[in-house]
């Protein structure tokens, strides 16, 4: 998927700024794709080059003008033939913490629990994070009314398995730190 993909999806929300795109970004299509706000810049002025966008200028006292994205008909149609192609295979997990944990029984296991124990904070503060998102998408509703009643569902979709993604971070988190303690023991036991 490219960059421009989600910038499209992010703009089915509605004319935005770089700036709002960055913030709207990194609140909503981040728990599946990461971008940073130059990178994000730099794919609004090739996509309006490309006619997929249409930027106008508006003028800020005080501030510095601002440029507001819009999708062109050729941004939709672009979006209908994005989602109508067969996904590409599933992203690859790189991360490092997981190459840590492969190294743990020759490393220093309690650096990696501790760096495992950061991940479920960072895990918990995201899914605390996008359990308001959901709560303010919802509005009061229940989660039926809102699939009845929505303009767009996929935002909220997208949010629920960014939210489930978490979840799962977390359960492995708790046994991962209950499996490296143990061992972390038997070490200890072995080497007195």
């Amino acid at each position: 998927m490219a960059l421009r993909n989600a910038l499209m999806a992010a703009l089915l929300e509605g004319e935005a700024s770089g700036y709002d795109l960055a913030k709207q970004f990194d609140a909503t299509v981040a728990n599946f794709w990461t971008a940073t706000p130059q990178q994000l810049y730099r794919e609004l002025e090739r996509m309006e080059a490309d006619g997929l966008v249409a930027a106008r200028v508006v003028e800020q006292e005080r501030r510095p003008n601002k440029r507001l994205f819009s999708l062109t008909d050729a941004g939709r149609e672009a979006v209908r033939a994005y989602t109508s192609a067969p996904p590409g295979r599933p992203a690859v997990v790189r991360d490092e913490l997981l190459v840590k944990v492969q190294c743990a029984d020759a490393g220093d296991i309690e650096a990696v629990r501790t760096a495992v124990a950061g991940r479920m904070e960072w895990a918990a503060a995201k899914l605390a994070r996008y359990e308001r998102i959901r709560q303010r998408l919802l509005a009061g509703r229940s989660e039926e009314a809102y699939f009845a009643e929505a303009e767009r569902v996929g935002p909220y979709l997208t949010l629920l398995r960014g939210m489930s993604f978490e979840r799962e971070n977390l359960q492995w988190g708790d046994l991962a730190l209950r499996r490296l303690a143990q061992r972390a023991a038997r070490h200890t036991q072995q080497s007195e």
